[in-house]
């Protein structure tokens, strides 16, 4: 079979379009991936946190939380440096106001994560606020 020169054009801006489609999908892949990635990092941060602070909560509303928040940042460097980077919040909220043995920790690191792909940021936005919660028992004290 014989093809004619019109129909060499329509096969070339086919495969144009269907690549330009393909480049968006992988690039959404890529994107999704780096995400899902830098929240796993941020789960295990807030895990951690609540761990420490499970052990050693504040002892009331007015007490000092920066233990358990550089526990939660030194948890992790990899992929954000979660210590030095200055978006990276971690909050620390004792759910119940009980602050000893049965009381709720609960600990929020929130990090804003910037969209790299240029293009890609048209349709989701420049930032993607990544916030991870993790709710703990607190073991110690022992309540009076």
């Amino acid at each position: 079979m014989k093809y004619t020169n019109s129909e060499r054009g329509q096969s070339l801006v086919e495969l144009a379009i269907s690549i330009v489609i393909l480049i968006y999908l992988l690039a959404g892949a890529v994107e999704f991936g780096i995400v899902f990635f830098q929240y796993v990092q941020l789960r295990d941060a807030a895990q951690e946190g609540a761990l420490y602070g499970s052990m050693h909560p504040p002892a009331d509303a007015a007490a000092d939380t920066s233990a358990i928040e550089n526990r939660a940042k030194n948890a992790s460097t990899s992929p954000i440096k979660l210590a030095t980077d200055p978006n990276v919040t971690v909050d620390v909220v004792v759910t119940d106001g009980q602050y000893c043995e049965g009381g709720s920790l609960e600990i929020t690191v929130s990090y804003p994560h910037k969209v790299f792909m240029p293009f890609m940021s048209q349709f989701i936005g420049e930032f993607v606020n990544l916030d991870a919660v993790v709710t703990d028992t607190i073991l110690t004290p022992i309540c009076p």
